[in-house]
Parts: structure tokens; sequence; C-alpha cells
């Protein structure tokens, strides 16, 4: 492949992009270990397909806002590097797809000309900071949680803090107690609060989904809004020290507060403060007010509505009154997340003439347009009905989340989308009153790993295979019950009820509707008459569906295929564990070095001080790895290295290696501290790497 050069004007972002381009050509030389490789491409948003020889690029966007000029430039960049297609995920991302490796340093350098990005879209890092779509419009709002959502995702893109991390970290921001960024679900989720006058938040801890889903800590009613980034970094600081990194499915923060307990790990926390960047950031909302100004000077152009009974419909469905009085955000429902650059740029053009030229796009893989005057409604409705975009139902039942399952990823056991399609069907045929139900969310995942949140969904749908007695395997979905959000912070997980065929998937979902209109009492929701029709009910009812000695040939074909099924999972690349080699750690902790010393020279006194910690760390855990001993935590690392090295005098310090790195808890950021770290670090590497050395030379004899 060509060096590659961009033009891009900030030098932070092209340095990013060339190093990117440097590394891929690199390791396409063989110069540089796959594992380590993959790591970083992780970092970048770049991601490895279930098709070999392609990559999923991830576009990483704030709380899913887009101007139509990004979008434009979204739609040109999947024209010319991808297929054309977008696809919302639940994390309020775009990705695009069959995307070649060697281009994708360019690609980002485009999207980088309207200030979209793809760093720590994926991997080992903090992962797209979610928001409520309607914050800032949201009539229920105590505040626009907007400004907190922005100032969290700035302040913690490219943070030397959680660059390389054990798993990747999530966070969201709700905008009222419907909670509707799913708090309880996150690493860290924020409720906005107002107490005696002052902004602030309720803070959970510790949530999570996957195969083993936790209900997130409070810890905290109520946190003054300045303290929110001192909060987020002391956690994720105490985080990469003591998180797993050698299981990947303990690495997460629920496992960590699961193995300390959560007093531990706020005492973790209390601790870390002296050595955080700063004690108080207030964070401005100069930027983010609403100005009327920019709607109100529209002109309403004349339409003629001659579909008016399609049009009340319409309104009624996907049409919400905001909180500014006499504008309107309308909800486009995106089936499957998926949409194509044609209808996306008219959509942009359309935001950017007629309304406020600002799209969110939604956790539930839909789109949300706002600021809308309520004379322009009919134009809307007639031009998104000419893209096929006002369907009904936006954000009901009818409205089913999926992630991609076996159609791009590796981890997919089977076709989520497939049978999300045809369950979309069931419900807008034979359901047509639950589109207008927002009580019941159906929800499908292609594995274990919930990226499609099936198991806090009130009916959830997850990927597997079945075995027949003649040892042949067929697409299936666990079936399952019972979850939901109840707000201010409050959830519930799905109850595994039932693992069927993939092809019975639809009828069982008709009996469980069928069932719940046939039995439910005057006024009882879905959780309601599942809690007190209990688990059991559910399984007897559907058992008859999971025999697996009346199956059909066609029962071996799944959803959305005319091939017969075969099981193939990959390797999974989201947030996957590598395989560290001595002489590579030696070399970034070399990198780690320079990267300090660079900050120390940009009066980046945090920054440094954290880079020589991490040189310090992987250093030592060269060394350590040389001789064969586990590496699973930092905090293990530093105990070991001690017990292995120093008390043996294999390797002469001054002090006790913990003593040595856990300087950075008990000194403030200052330039005198900053200085003398790194040159702490500089000197462990020059032993560590003379030591290695010796080794070798050893070996060779």
């Amino acid at each position: 492949m060509q060096s590659f050069r961009t033009e891009i004007e900030n030098p932070v972002v092209e340095k990013d992009i060339i190093e990117l381009e440097k590394k891929i050509r690199l390791f396409r030389e063989g110069k540089v270990d796959e594992e380590r490789f993959r790591s970083l491409r992780l970092a970048r948003g770049v991601y490895g397909q279930r098709q070999e020889g392609v990559q999923m690029v991830r576009i990483k966007l704030p709380y899913g806002k887009v101007t139509g000029d990004q979008l434009l430039r979204i739609c040109d960049v999947s024209d010319e590097y991808s297929r054309g297609r977008l696809h919302i995920t639940t994390r309020q991302d775009i990705q695009i797809h069959y995307v070649s490796l060697d281009r994708t340093p360019e690609l980002w350098a485009e999207l980088e000309k309207n200030d979209v990005t793809i760093r720590e879209a994926c991997g080992n890092t903090v992962r797209n900071v979610t928001a409520s779509p309607e914050a800032g419009i949201d009539p229920n709002e105590p505040f626009d949680v907007t400004p907190y959502a922005h100032a969290t995702f700035q302040f913690f893109l490219r943070n030397p803090i959680c660059q390389e991390m054990g798993r990747k970290f999530k966070m969201s921001f709700s905008s009222s107690d419907d909670d509707t960024a799913l708090s309880y679900i996150h690493d860290l989720g924020f409720l906005p609060k107002i107490k005696n006058g002052e902004k602030g938040f309720k803070v959970l801890l510790g949530g999570g989904l996957g195969s083993q889903p936790r209900h997130a800590d409070v810890i905290y009613e109520f946190l003054p809004t300045d303290q929110i980034i001192p909060l987020i970094e002391s956690v994720l600081r105490i985080f990469d020290r003591h998180g797993e990194r050698a299981k990947r499915l303990k690495a997460r923060m629920k496992f960590l507060i699961k193995d300390i307990g959560l007093e531990a790990f706020l005492q973790l926390i209390e601790e870390e403060k002296l050595a955080l960047a700063y004690q108080s950031y207030p964070i401005s909302e100069e930027g983010f007010e609403f100005n009327p100004s920019i709607v109100s000077n529209i002109t309403v152009p004349k339409v003629d509505l001659v579909d008016v009974e399609g049009y009340e419909k319409w309104r009624k469905s996907n049409v919400f009154a905001q909180k500014q009085e006499g504008l309107f955000s309308i909800g486009i429902k995106v089936r499957l997340g998926d949409f194509y650059t044609d209808k996306a740029r008219k959509l942009a053009n359309l935001i950017k003439k007629y309304a406020a030229d600002e799209l969110r796009l939604t956790l539930r893989q839909d789109i949300l347009i706002r600021h809308v005057k309520a004379d322009l409604l009919p134009l809307f409705y007639l031009e998104l009905k000419e893209l096929g975009f006002t369907e009904l139902g936006y954000n009901s039942t009818a409205d089913i989340t999926a992630c991609p399952g076996t159609d791009t990823c590796n981890l997919g056991i089977a076709s989520s989308t497939g049978i999300a399609d045809v369950l979309e069907d069931v419900l807008n045929e034979e359901y047509p009153q639950y589109k207008d139900n927002r009580e019941v969310a159906i929800k499908i995942s292609g594995c274990m790993n919930a990226c499609g949140q099936h198991n806090m969904a009130h009916i959830g749908f997850q990927g597997m295979s079945i075995r027949t007695k003649d040892k042949l395997v067929a697409p299936a979905l666990q079936i399952l019950l019972g979850g939901g959000v109840l707000g201010n912070g409050q959830g519930r997980f799905a109850d595994k009820v039932i693992k069927v065929p993939s092809k019975r998937g639809p009828q069982a979902l008709r009996l469980i509707l069928d069932d719940f209109g046939k039995n439910k009492e005057n006024g009882e929701d879905f959780l309601a008459y599942y809690d007190r029709k209990e688990q059991m009910y559910f399984y007897d009812f559907l058992k008859p569906l999971s025999d697996t000695e009346n199956l059909t040939e066609d029962d071996f074909v799944d959803w959305g295929h005319d091939k017969k099924y075969v099981q193939e999972v990959g390797v999974g690349e989201c947030a996957g564990v590598v395989i560290d080699l001595v002489a590579t750690l030696l070399f970034e902790s070399e990198e780690k070095i320079e990267k300090a010393q660079l900050s120390l020279n940009d009066k980046k006194w945090a920054d440094s001080i954290y880079q020589s910690y991490t040189s310090l760390i992987n250093t030592a855990k060269a060394l350590l790895i040389g001789e064969n001993k586990k590496t699973n935590t930092q905090a293990g690392i530093i105990n070991q290295f001690d017990e292995v090295f120093v008390a043996t005098g294999k390797i002469s310090l001054n002090t006790t290696f913990p003593d040595l790195v856990y300087q950075i808890k008990n000194n403030k950021p200052s330039e005198a501290f900053a200085k003398s770290f790194l040159e702490d670090a500089q000197a462990f590497y020059k032993k560590a790497n003379a030591f290695r050395r010796l080794e070798l030379a050893h070996a060779d004899k």
C-alpha cells in the first residue's frame, strides 16, 4: 500500500490518522504482531467482520447527534468505501461494512472534515457516550443533559487513562426519570436532578448485560455537575488498575465490583482523588441552548395534503410535542436500524432547510428529527412518506431492536435480523394494535453478548443452536420474558423461559401475545401479568414448540438464509484481550515514555503522569510474562513484580515497586512530579531492558 497523508487541520487528529496508516503498513510488512495490531485497530473503530478480508467501521456519534452536513459526509464515505448502507446501533453509532483495511485512514480523514470520528468506537476504551434522544426537548426533563454528555465525550477521548483498559466502558445520560438512556445497565449511568436549585445527577455504577446481567448500584442520589468528570476519572483509573485483563468474560466493571465489593470500590475512588487532574470540573451549557430564531424564520411552503387520514395517524403515532412551545419532534421508525445513502441524503437536506439541522439517532435504532414548526408538519409528512419514513409505530412494540447477528458479526450464533424482520411482519399484519403500544418492548440478540439488549426486554430472543437426537444442528431462539425499564434508575432483567427452533419464533410470539390479551386483568401491564402468572406458566404453554423430534427440513435453514444452517462462531473482537509479547510490550513502554515527554512539553501534567505510569506497568508486565507469571490485573502486576524481581535481587530499586508506582496516588498532578515520575519510568525501563537483554544473551549460549 502507498503511504498516506491527510490534510486535517487538527494536528492531534492528523497524527492519529497517520499513525493508523503507518501501523497498517507495518502490519502488512509483518513488522507488527497481529494481536497488538488488532488492539490498535479496534481502538480506531475498525472491527473485523464475519466475512474474511473486510472490516466494519463504527462511526462514533456522541449521544447520537448528527447535523445535515455530517450525515452527508457519512453518506459520501459509505458510498466511496462501503456499500451505501448505514446501520444505526443501540449505542447511537453508525456502522458501515465491507471496508478495505488499507483504506480506513483515508476514510477517517474524510469523516474528520465534518468533525466526525471513529476514534475509540471499539476496543477496550470508553465507548460512545449515549443519551436520551429527546434530551433538550423533553417536557419532563429537569435540565438538558446534552452539554454534560458532550463534555464527558470530549474529556475522555484520547485521554491516557482509558486507552488500554481490560475491557470496554459504557456511560449514559438520561433526560428524566423515565430513564430512556437505560442507566441501570451501564458502567456509569446518570439521571438529572435538581436539589435546592442546584443541578446534579443521580449516579449508578456497575451495571451491564451480557450472559450475566447486573443491575447498577446507586452510589450518589445527588452529585453536583462539577463533580461528574472527577468521579468518572476516578472510576476509570480504578477499573484500569484493578480490572481483570486475562479472562475476557470476567473483565467488565460489574465483575470487579462483585469481586471486591461496592464499599471497597468506593474507598478506592476516595483514595484516587488526590491524583486527579481536576478536583472540580464545571461544565458550561453555553452553545447548547436552542435558538428559536433558527426555525421561526423558515418559510412555510404550500403543500397539497391529500391523504389527511394518513397524516393524522402519522401525527398521532410518530410526532411529539417538545418542551419548546409550538415545536415538535418527528420519530422515524428505521426497520432493523438499516437505511441507505440515497434516502439519507434527502433527509439531511430536509432538516437543513426546514428544521434546526439536527437529528438524534436513538437507542432503539431509529431517527428523531427535532425542532419542527407545527406549520411544517404536513410538508415533513409528504417528504418523509416519499422516502418511506412514515411507517407507524416509532418506539413501539412493533419497533423491534436487533443486533446484526450472523449477517456480519463473528460472534453471531443465529440470525437476529432475519427473525426480527419476520416478527415485525407478524405484528404489522396480525397485531396492529401494538403499533400504538409503548409498554412492551421486543429485543433480539444473535448471541449471549446482548448487543440487541434482549435480556432487558419484556419479550427477548437470543440466538442459539439446538441439537436433535441424531446430532443434527438447527438454529434456535432462547425466549426471555419479564425484563423492562421501571424508571429513576430501576429496571429488571428477563427470565430465560425456554429454547425453541428459530422457525418457531413467530408462533411463540403469537402464543405470548394471545395469552396476554386473553388473561391480563383490568389495568394490568405486561410485567404485572408476567409476575402474576410466573415463569413456569409460560414454559408450560411454550413447551410443545421446543420439541426437536418433529423438525422439518425448513427448520434447518435460518431466517433470511437459503442454505442449511451451519454453526460458525469466530473470535469476537468486541474488546477482546490481546496476547502480549515481551518485546512488543517493551516497545510500547518506550512509546509511552515518548508520549509522556510530549505531554510534559505541552504542560499536560496529568497526561504525562499517567503515560509514565502505563510505561511502568507495561515494562513490569513484559518481564513477568517472560517468567510465565500471570498478569491478570495491573494491581497484581505491581505486587508480583516486587516478589519476583525486587525482593529476589534480580532487579535493584531504591524502594519497593509498589511504592515506586503508587506515587501516582500520593501526589497532585504538577510539573515537578510529572518530571520526576517520568525520570523514574525512564530509569526503570533501562534497568528492565538491560535485564531482558542479559536474559536473552544467556539463553543463546
